[in-house]
């Protein structure tokens, strides 16, 4: 998963890791698993739910969450 490049996307949508983890229906502590410790993984749905608040591409979405770039 690239990292800087979900956080680039809500930094330019004026988001924080609490807002989202809100709008994902997930606490604020496991959403900082699934983004700093990769101890957990985003869930289609959840990545879908990202897709569409950020109007992500195809090419950005496999950019973010199917990068082997560890960040």
């Amino acid at each position: 998963m690239n990292t800087n490049k979900l956080r680039a996307k809500m930094a330019l949508y004026g988001d924080t890791g609490n807002i989202l983890s809100e709008v994902l229906g997930i606490s604020p502590q496991r959403f900082s698993a699934k983004i700093n410790d990769n101890k957990a993984e985003f869930t289609q749905g959840e990545i879908q739910i990202i897709k569409d608040r950020y109007n992500l591409t195809a090419e950005e979405v496999d950019d973010i969450f199917f990068s082997k770039k560890v960040s």
